[in-house]
């Protein structure tokens, strides 16, 4: 149901924003700022040909501190995340040259740990992955395209994202462990990819396009 509820967006989007005007082919890359505030690294692709757009991302070891996270019971747990990996494609529609909307698949692998415990050491409560499928809404932003020099592919791509959890690798999306702070048995739910463990998130991405 919400793969066709994506789909048909996307088509009516294109309908209603038709124009007879053709749109310069591009390929982008770009780095995302969100994640660097993660202790992470994302690096994404792009090519825009005509009205289409197709991409590719994939991030790396990204850090949800116990003091990063919402209030909740992740944080009364005393948990920390660690996202290893975070991986997808798109595709979508361009509105014009600077807007563009797309059907986003990503998995995302989740590591449990308790508070303080870091990485490498025990205990390592469990891990688990999950799979999305949302939207995502994107501007390309070039400040500089009017010049005519190497700073006219530089760009500001700041989008919003829409990623609902459709599916994780646990049982039921939960996952029962012993807590040594809490000394008792706890559950945790599987997480969204989201801002506040919500499918929502913003961000901005920087990076270079070229024209062809």
């Amino acid at each position: 149901m919400r793969w066709t509820t994506c789909i048909f967006m996307l088509c009516l989007a294109g309908q209603v924003t038709a124009q007879s005007t053709e749109l310069p082919s591009r390929v982008n890359l770009v780095f995302g700022i969100g994640q660097l505030t993660q202790k992470g690294f994302n690096i994404e692709g792009n090519l825009f040909l005509k009205r289409f757009a197709f991409d590719f991302s994939h991030g790396i070891s990204l850090n949800l501190d116990n003091n990063q996270l919402e209030e909740g019971a992740d944080k009364a747990q005393g948990l920390s995340i660690h996202l290893p990996w975070t991986t997808g494609f798109g595709l979508g529609y361009r509105f014009t040259d600077w807007l563009n909307l797309r059907v986003e698949p990503k998995w995302h692998k989740f590591e449990l740990f308790q508070q303080g415990t870091g990485q490498q050491a025990q205990p390592f409560i469990g891990d688990y992955t999950t799979f999305t499928l949302g939207l995502g809404l994107y501007a390309n932003w070039l400040p500089f395209r009017q010049q005519d020099n190497f700073l006219k592919g530089l760009m500001i791509a700041p989008n919003v994202r829409w990623w609902p959890r459709l599916s994780s690798s646990l049982d039921k999306d939960r996952l029962y462990y012993f807590n040594v702070r809490t000394e008792q048995q706890e559950v945790h739910q599987a997480r969204q990819i989201g801002m506040v463990n919500t499918p929502f998130f913003l961000n901005v991405s920087v990076g270079y396009s070229f024209e062809f």
